[in-house]
């Protein structure tokens, strides 16, 4: 019986049935060169179609030059792009999906370092992007923007697209013409329902006129309860409603978060799961001709099928699961659940990336961004078997085990320990990140379905691995904290004063439980990221009074990135962990405690506390290599043992090495 009765139900949607109901939802790429797709895009989106998504709504186009969001948006205003995307189209058309393209307008929210033009907006707001304002849009620069809407859907159906879904949500142009926070307009474009929702109808009308019934029109929302000026459940239930009892559109997608909050715009493992079901399932109620699509944090099958069954949704979009696993959906199709990589819900690499303007990727799976070159998310046998050693079952060593059976090596991984993970495993006993956990099972998992030998308890020195005569030998060994108290904010000292006293940790130690911890005490955090803030949560909500000391700006400096710090840092404080900021550890006594020096005054002062945690940065220790090299092996770093950083370098490097044997 197929597990997923409900996700693997076609639907029909105007003149197009979709073959199940899980949708690609849009999302930026960053990926554009130029302003055009190129083979990064078709690969990336072919990828997801291949792997069974029923519809993809490709990434947001601008229609305007005021609405330029990212260095990889498009380019906006000029056919030069409909080849282009006609490329990108058709594959995924024959793979069996409908090919869908976004257009927007941020309107006030615009980054005008991108886009080199002033932003418009209903009445003149301020961008919740960045510092800038915006002007209040003219009648002449409504019809402007409207017009440039019905122009992008016309180029979209010449590229090929079975449709276009127009952006409404998270705050953007069409929703600040509908929020009396941001339409304080006396004309007829302000006021009333109708008014306020003048602009979008005219949008909607006007695609349908200009591209015909054979189109699809999508429109997308979002919920955003936590906000006080954004539009209620209600008000957004009664919009919906009047553009549904004209007919204007064919379905409505509901996501969460917005400009005025990010962290709940793409929500990580510190937000509940399935965000946008609530909306979507009172937007049910409110339509008699469109479909409702669920969005946000719908990580799996079983949370997909779950919504749908119980009505809530006539389709669901699973975005980051398919960033993850392209191949989901097959699998699941199939009865593989179990072989679906979970997302971690991390944010790291596509959040992350794309808020650094960078293309995106993603933590757990390398070949995201990178399609075109690595041949997808799929291994192709290499083109002679050889024995592969592979030292250390921490993230690189199991990516690297794994590829390398995957493509027919015969492979033996030793862990030293009695479990696989490493320090990949202590982040997954921090507070709500039990997916990394999930993760480790996952690569034992397929480990055990490819025939690795693994043996645990093997701590091997270098005449153990040359005993061994495997044809390549991997060092996958992680990296150790340096116990020096060596901190960069203070360069000359090369070690902690009184560090020789005792009770200085390593935030490894902390989470591993090898430290048996005072009540009080101070965690100095170099990285401003989940190792010690992460720890940090671990020891506060397990008792302790924890004092955070950062040489930067703000606890979870590295966290802004990924749109975690926030939440974190109200978490933090709900335990009443104390911050300290702009400062180091000048020295430590265990009997008077820390003694933080402000790095803006130079003024210090003793923080009294029992034990201090360090999560500072670690060393790679080259012994091992040396010794291996000096009896004529030639092995290969990856991962902390190649440099210590972070879990995203080291699935990259054990999928490099394991692509490459």
């Amino acid at each position: 019986m197929q597990p997923y009765p409900h996700l693997f139900k076609p639907q029909p949607l105007r003149h197009k049935t979709l073959r199940n109901r899980a949708v690609f939802g849009a999302h930026t790429t960053n990926m554009a060169q130029g302003g055009l797709p190129g083979a990064a895009h078709a690969a990336y989106y072919l990828e997801r179609a291949l792997g069974g998504a029923a519809m993809i709504v490709v990434e947001p186009m601008p229609v305007h030059p005021a609405a330029v969001l990212t260095r990889g948006n498009f380019l906006h205003s000029t056919d030069e792009v409909i080849p282009h995307f006609r490329r990108m189209v058709e594959p995924c058309q024959e793979a069996g999906a409908v090919m869908i393209q976004q257009l927007y307008h941020v309107g006030a929210h615009g980054d005008q370092d991108n886009s080199w033009h002033a932003a418009w907006s209903p009445s003149g707001g301020p961008s919740y992007h960045d510092s800038d304002g915006s002007h209040a849009m003219s009648e002449a620069e409504i019809e402007e923007t409207i017009e440039g809407f019905v122009q992008a859907a016309i180029r979209c159906q010449k590229a090929g697209f079975d449709g276009v879904e127009v952006w409404a949500a998270y705050h953007c142009l069409l929703d600040q013409f509908w929020t009396p926070f941001s339409n304080t307009r006396d004309d007829k474009w302000g006021g009333s329902l109708e008014n306020r929702t003048r602009f979008s109808r005219e949008i909607l009308q006007r695609i349908r006129q200009a591209c015909g019934e054979d189109f699809i029109i999508g429109l997308a929302v979002n919920d955003e309860p936590g906000v006080e000026v954004a539009l209620s459940r209600e008000s957004m239930g009664e919009i919906v409603a009047l553009h549904d009892r004209q007919e204007l559109m064919d379905y409505v997608t509901v996501g969460s978060g917005s400009y005025f909050d990010f962290t709940r715009l793409i929500p990580s493992f510190q937000e509940a799961e399935m965000l946008g079901v609530d909306l979507a399932q009172s937007l049910k109620g409110a339509v008699k001709h469109a479909l409702v699509t669920a969005e946000s944090h719908i990580r799996t099958p079983e949370n997909a099928n779950t919504v749908l069954g119980a009505g809530q949704a006539d389709l669901v979009s699973i975005v980051r699961g398919q960033i993850a696993d392209p191949h989901l959906l097959s699998k699941a199709a199939a009865g593989r659940s179990d072989d679906i990589r979970g997302c971690l819900s991390c944010n790291q690499q596509c959040w992350g990336r794309r808020g650094r303007d960078y293309w995106i990727s993603c933590l757990i799976n390398p070949s995201v961004g990178r399609e075109a070159e690595w041949g997808g998310d799929r291994f192709e046998k290499a083109p002679v078997s050889k024995s592969v050693l592979v030292v250390g079952g921490g993230p690189a060593g199991l990516e690297a085990a794994r590829v390398a059976a995957e493509r027919g090596h015969r492979v033996i991984l030793a862990e030293a320990g009695n479990e696989l993970g490493g320090q990949f495993r202590l982040a997954g006993l921090q507070p709500r990140r039990a997916q990394i956990l999930d993760l480790i099972a996952w690569y034992e998992r397929q480990l055990g379905r490819l025939g690795v030998e693994i043996r645990y308890s093997s701590y091997l020195d270098a005449e153990e691995i040359a005993a061994i005569g495997a044809d390549e030998v991997v060092l996958a060994t992680g990296s150790l904290p340096p116990e020096t108290g060596f901190q960069k904010a203070l360069p000359h000292q090369e070690t902690l004063p009184g560090l020789e006293q005792g009770r200085v940790w390593s935030a490894e130690d902390a989470m591993a439980g090898r430290a048996q911890l005072a009540k009080q005490l101070v965690l100095l955090d170099e990285g401003g990221n989940w190792r010690g803030c992460g720890t940090a949560w671990h020891l506060a909500e397990a008792g302790h009074e924890v004092t955070i000391v950062t040489p930067d700006a703000l606890v979870g400096k590295e966290l802004q990135r990924s749109a975690t710090d926030f939440p974190l840092r109200r978490r933090l404080a709900e335990l009443g962990v104390h911050f300290v900021t702009d400062s180091a550890i000048a020295a430590w006594d265990p009997k008077r405690g820390a003694e933080v020096l402000s790095l803006l005054t130079g003024t210090k002062a003793w923080v009294p506390v029992g034990d201090l945690v360090l999560a500072t940065v670690n060393i790679s220790d080259m012994s091992l290599r040396d010794d291996l090299q000096a009896l004529g092996l030639a092995p290969q770093l990856i991962g902390d043992a190649n440099a210590p950083r972070m879990a995203v370098q080291a699935i990259y490097d054990g999928r490099a090495m394991g692509r490459g044997l």
